[in-house]
C-alpha cells in the first residue's frame, strides 16, 4: 500500500492517509486500501486504540478527489461512494477506539472519515467542512448523517447548506471536536490519549464503544442508503459539471441554473 500507511507504538496503530501532492485526497486507490488496512488493524487483537491522521501539515483529508468525480455520471457516483462506505464502515464498525488526529484542512470526505472515529481531536490552525454544495452535490460518504448525529441537526443543516468551513476553535464550541492543540502538540496529545486508553481494561473498552455506538447509529445504514442514492442522483445535473470542471480548472465558478 502506498496511499495508506501503518505504524505500530505497541498496542496503539497509527494510521496515514498519504497523499500529500493531493492534500491527501481520497480516490478509489486509497479507499480500496483503507479498507484493506482496517480489517488488518480488526483482526490483530494486540490493537487497542487506533489514531488516523494525515501527512503533512497542511491537509488532514482534503476530502474526495475531484479528478475522479468531475466526470462520473449517476451509476459511477454511486459506485465510488459504495466504495466510500464499505471505507468508512470499517473504520466506524472497528471494535477497538478510534481517534482523528485533525492536522489541518478535513473537508467533505475529509470530516467525513473523521466522523468515522470516536474522538476527534485538531491543530489550532485547522479548518473543516462540507463544501459539497458548492460543487453541485451532496455529501455522499455519510456526512448528511453522521454530521447531526454528532452536532445536532440545526448545526449540521449550517454546515452543509453553507458549504462553509470554519475554524478548529468554532468546531469545538460546537462539540464537533472535543480539543483544539498547537499544531506542534497535536500528535502527542493524540498518543498520550491514545496511551491512557490503552492502559484500561481492553475488554471493558471495546464494551463500552459498542454500547454508546448501539445508541448513536441505530438506523444507520438505512440513512445511508438514502444519502447514497441522493449523492448520485447529483451527477446527472449540469450544475455538477460546470461546479466541478471550474474546480479543476481553477476559474470562476459560474451561477447555478438549478439543472
Amino acid at each position: 500500500m502506498q496511499n495508506i500507511l501503518v505504524e505500530r507504538y505497541g498496542s496503539i496503530a497509527v494510521l496515514t492517509v498519504n497523499r500529500p501532492r493531493a492534500l491527501n485526497a481520497l480516490n478509489t486507490e486509497t479507499l480500496t486500501e483503507l479498507e484493506h488496512a482496517l480489517r488488518e488493524i480488526e483482526a490483530d487483537d494486540s490493537a487497542r486504540v487506533l489514531i488516523v491522521t494525515g501527512t503533512g501539515q497542511k491537509a488532514f483529508i482534503a476530502g474526495a478527489d475531484i479528478g475522479e468525480m468531475a466526470d462520473l455520471d449517476a451509476k459511477g457516483a454511486k459506485r465510488f461512494a459504495a466504495v466510500a462506505h464499505r471505507a468508512f464502515n470499517a473504520l466506524d464498525d472497528l471494535r477497538v477506539p478510534t481517534i482523528a488526529a485533525i492536522n489541518g484542512y478535513a473537508l467533505g470526505g475529509g470530516l467525513e472519515l473523521a466522523l468515522c472515529c470516536d474522538i476527534r481531536l485538531a491543530a489550532e490552525g485547522a479548518k473543516v467542512g462540507q463544501p459539497e454544495v458548492t460543487l453541485g452535490i451532496t455529501p455522499g460518504f455519510g456526512g448528511t448523517q453522521r454530521l447531526p448525529r454528532v452536532v445536532g441537526a440545526s448545526y449540521a443543516m449550517q454546515l452543509v447548506l453553507t458549504g462553509k468551513p470554519i475554524p478548529a476553535s468554532e468546531a469545538l464550541r460546537i462539540r464537533l471536536v472535543n480539543a483544539v492543540y498547537p499544531d506542534a502538540e497535536l500528535m502527542d496529545k493524540a498518543m498520550e490519549m491514545a496511551g491512557q486508553i490503552a492502559g484500561n481494561a481492553p475488554i471493558a473498552v471495546q464494551a463500552c464503544k459498542r454500547a454508546i455506538s448501539t445508541r448513536v447509529d441505530r438506523f444507520i445504514d438505512v440513512d445511508l442508503a438514502t444519502e447514497e442514492e441522493l449523492f448520485s442522483f447529483c451527477f446527472n445535473t449540469e450544475d455538477q459539471k460546470m461546479a466541478m470542471r471550474a474546480f479543476l480548472e481553477k476559474k470562476p465558478r459560474g451561477s447555478f441554473k438549478g439543472e
